[in-house]
């Protein structure tokens, strides 16, 4: 039987390469906060909000893809602040 989070939620798995840029990826070191992949930075990955913001860097080995659910939670943020004119 497969391990699953205390939330109930089986998540994407944690990647071992850098993903594609844009790719929405969920820091579980900074309480699962979702960003996009944006580059590497040294030893951390950079992220950045998927409404817009400042970046922050992340531990890799607490970074993982974004389950379909969170994408598409990010996906109706992102359109809603673009249509406050919050984003470009």
């Amino acid at each position: 039987m497969q391990d699953v989070p205390p939330d109930g939620h089986e998540h994407a798995p944690v990647p071992t390469t850098p993903p594609a840029p844009g790719t929405l990826m969920v820091d579980t070191g900074h309480d699962n906060r979702v960003g996009e992949f944006r580059g590497v930075a040294g030893p951390y990955w950079a992220l950045r909000p998927a409404c817009g913001g400042q970046e922050w860097e992340a531990e890799p080995e607490h970074v993982r893809l974004a389950d379909p659910i969170e994408r598409l939670h990010a996906q109706n943020a992102r359109c809603n602040a673009r249509s406050r004119g919050d984003v470009l």
